[in-house]
């Protein structure tokens, strides 16, 4: 994962999008949480923890939903460190369960 931004918000809070060979993405909201919020949230700079928003609370996103079933210990750096569907980028979701955060 390249990069990481939130979009259909503001510069705290909105849809995450990964940034995976230059193209960006969504992140599916199965077993989506606090703890994964929290990694997002510190990737962005954004220290103070995290709220974990699913069903597309901030918009359907376009593209690949590159992400699922993502499960941080919370103290990761970047999504990649966590567990995750191996398969990414063949998930079984649509962008009505597009993941978001509230840092």
């Amino acid at each position: 994962i390249q990069d990481i931004r939130l979009a259909g918000g503001n510069n705290t809070a909105g849809r995450v999008e990964v940034q995976i060979n230059g193209v960006w993405g969504t992140v599916c909201d199965d077993a989506w949480d606090e703890l994964d919020a929290a990694v997002v949230c510190r990737f962005l700079g954004l220290n103070n923890g995290g709220k974990a928003t699913t069903g597309a609370q901030f918009g359907q996103g376009v593209g690949t939903i590159y992400l699922d079933d993502v499960s941080c210990r919370g103290d990761e750096t970047n999504l990649d460190e966590c567990l995750m569907n191996p398969s990414i980028g063949n998930v079984q979701c649509t962008h009505a369960e597009d993941a978001g955060v509230e840092c």
